[in-house]
């Protein structure tokens, strides 16, 4: 049976024991966060001035892998849109940016048409302007997915097997504990004992030092997630399972 053991649970980070799974179903799961679940991101920029040391492309290119807060609910993917990809509100937002140096174009200096739609880090910098520089663009973001550009994807994703460490003599404890990231392991009475908390952090596996402690992979998975700010984690992992479920039952009715 699957079962799923939260670890820790931030909005931008995550991390939970996923059991009864295979590495294929793990896999699956780490692919639909990667490529599946939509954001929201600028896809066109219409550069109207532009007086700075920054090539056009490269203000655009800059603007695009701005993390863009997101509302699923608000909107669709430009190709499920009833307006047939001609644009509308169901489908894009609309962002402004009008700048005069000397001073540091921010995240923070565009503004939306949807207050539910702008960068999730205001104080990302975008490009700096000189005296009598200028800068002034509209911007127009739209819903996609991980697998149509990176700047889409909604975070970090990857598990590792569980580690458990297997108690047994060690020689040379202290020298031992010492050759482990700090904190992995530790000396208690005399004898070679692990933090969990600490080992899960690590890639780690084999014999503990010389003698019969060792560090083993269980079958269970530990599961990492860290948002790129534009859906908390919790959002993430809800949207995910929602479309590998619909995966599945699309499936299903393709085998009848």
């Amino acid at each position: 049976m699957i079962s799923i053991d939260v670890i820790s649970a931030e909005k931008d980070k995550a991390s939970f024991f996923l059991k009864g799974a295979d590495a294929a179903l793990a896999n699956a799961i780490r692919r639909t966060i990667l490529e599946d679940v939509p954001t929201m991101a600028i896809e066109d920029v219409e550069l109207r001035k532009n007086s700075s040391i920054l090539y056009d492309e490269m203000v655009a290119h800059r603007m695009g892998l701005i993390p863009l807060t997101t509302d699923l609910k608000s909107y669709n993917l430009p190709a499920e849109c009833k307006c047939e990809k001609q644009g509308c509100a169901s489908c894009q937002a609309k962002l402004t940016l009008k700048a005069e140096g000397p001073c540091t174009v921010y995240a923070s200096d565009f503004k939306s048409n949807d207050p539910g739609v702008k960068p999730a880090y205001p104080e990302m910098p975008i490009a700096k302007l000189l005296k009598g520089q200028k800068l002034e663009v509209e911007a127009t973001a739209v819903l996609g997915t991980g697998k149509e550009h990176s700047k889409w994807a909604p975070g970090h994703v990857y598990y590792r097997r569980k580690p458990v460490f297997r108690p047994g003599e060690v020689k040379n404890p202290e020298e031992t504990v010492n050759s482990y990231p700090p904190g992995v392991l530790e000396l208690k009475h005399g004898k070679v004992v692990a933090n969990e908390a600490m080992l899960l952090k690590y890639d780690l596996a084999g014999p503990v030092g010389t003698g019969t402690a060792t560090i083993d992979h269980l079958d269970d998975f530990v599961f990492y997630l860290e948002s790129f700010g534009q859906l908390g984690c919790r959002e993430i992992f809800e949207k995910a399972a929602e479309i590998f479920e619909s995966k599945l039952r699309e499936f299903q009715e393709i085998m009848k």
